[in-house]
């Protein structure tokens, strides 16, 4: 567990006592990265982030998709992304799903979905965004 700590940049020489703290101890981004930690422990393929960044602050929510980009990269993963942030999905997405009412209504890259929605509901949520 302690490399996977390290691995999400959370290290008991910068966070002294990192190991002994309660849950309510921890910011709102550390817990995001305990939680990817604690999903890496098992060495997956794909991990499913359902609004990854959805109670963090515009600086932290960079950081937590910085180091979700890195360890895809570094560990080749795959992400399954359930969001409602057209922000997070233009960062993070290569293909993108609109679901309304538990139906896909729209489907296709990102650049395809985001920039010529098809759907009214896809461009409300992208004009949303603004």
């Amino acid at each position: 567990m302690t490399q996977a700590l390290d691995e999400v940049g959370l290290r008991e020489a910068e966070f002294p006592g990192l190991l002994a703290r309660y849950p309510h101890e921890f910011s709102g981004g550390q817990r995001q990265r305990l939680a990817i930690a604690r999903a890496l422990v098992i060495e997956p393929r794909v991990l499913v982030l359902d609004e990854p960044t959805s109670a963090l602050d515009v600086s932290i929510q960079k950081q937590v998709l910085d180091l979700l980009q890195d360890l895809q990269a570094r560990r080749g993963l795959s992400y399954l992304l359930i969001t409602h942030d057209v922000a997070v999905v233009r960062a993070m997405a290569h293909t993108v799903l609109v679901m309304k009412d538990g139906v896909v209504i729209e489907a296709g890259s990102v650049d395809e979905v985001l920039t010529r929605p098809r759907e009214a509901y896809t461009r409300e949520l992208v004009e949303g965004a603004g």
